[in-house]
This record gives C-alpha cells, structure tokens and sequence, in this order.
C-alpha cells in the first residue's frame, strides 16, 4: 500500500515543518526524530541544522498504520527537507 506524506518546511524558516501528514493525519516529527544543531546556534549567526532519525518503535509505525519501510522512507525524506545549510534567517 503507497502511503500519503507531505512534508513542508516553511519558506522563511526551514528548519521548522509547516505542515507534515501522514496518510492525511498530521503527524509528529519527534515520533521520526530529534533535532541536531551540529553545536551551532541560529541566534549566533551560523545554521547548521540536520534531522537525525531515530529508531522505529512499534507504537510509531501502528499510530500511522506504517512499516518499517515506510519509516526508512519518511526519515529520509525528513533528513532531506530539513538539512539547513545556510538559509539566511538568521544572517
């Protein structure tokens, strides 16, 4: 079964979703991950952010009624979405 994601970081500040879903039911970004900052600081002029995912949990793939698979796939779609290198905001 092909699942629905969408994956919208907003424009002015990317390293943040505007809208993320699942089959249609909004979805929880720290259920995927966690935020790394790479020891840098957007409110120290540097960006440096990246989604490091972390590992699947049963409770996760029943709550979006997904598979492991799926999960590789949505990680990986969040660690591209959310690389930050550079976005200007806080320049």
């Amino acid at each position: 079964m092909k699942i629905d994601v969408v994956i919208t970081p907003y424009h002015a500040l990317p390293c943040a979703l505007q809208c993320f879903t699942i089959n249609g039911k909004t979805a929880d970004e720290d259920d995927f991950g966690e935020n790394n900052w790479n020891g840098k600081s957007c409110m120290d002029g540097e960006c440096g952010y990246e989604f490091e995912p972390k590992l699947p949990t049963q409770e996760v793939l029943d709550k979006y009624g997904i598979d492991l698979r799926d999960y590789a796939d949505i990680c990986d779609e969040l660690r591209d979405k959310l690389f930050v290198c550079g976005c200007g905001w806080c320049s």
